[in-house]
């Protein structure tokens, strides 16, 4: 379990990494609220962005976005709500999903998925 843990740090750092560069400012990670977790809380152009990150070794069972499933986003909706509220947030939101999918020598292919699904 603590390896698949570190596999999915890995992933995080990634996206995080990835979405500075893109020039998004990283509000919050591993963001909790109750049982619900969010990977990455970010902002740009006056949006908040509540991103699931999904980090996989192979896509033999599908590509890592797909296991981005309704449970999951109901989840992220009712953290989103409460986040919402305590920054006084009244723009828009969006829920992005950045699958990142490792090869066997270690490289990646990072999809960043814009406005995923909305729960």
């Amino acid at each position: 379990m603590a390896q698949n843990r570190s596999f999915g740090d890995k992933g995080e750092q990634l996206a995080k990494a990835y979405l500075e560069k893109a020039g998004y400012e990283i509000l919050d990670l591993n963001w909790t609220f109750g049982k619900a977790e969010i990977d990455i809380i970010a902002y740009i152009n006056k949006q908040i962005i509540f991103v699931e990150v999904k980090t996989r070794s192979s896509d033999s069972f599908g590509n890592p976005e797909d296991f981005v499933m309704m449970p999951k986003q109901s989840q992220m909706a009712y953290a989103a709500d409460e986040y919402i509220f305590l920054m006084e947030h009244q723009g828009e939101v969006r829920f992005d999903v950045i699958s990142i999918l490792f090869n066997k020598q270690g490289e990646h292919v990072l999809n960043h998925i814009e406005d995923a699904f909305w729960p």
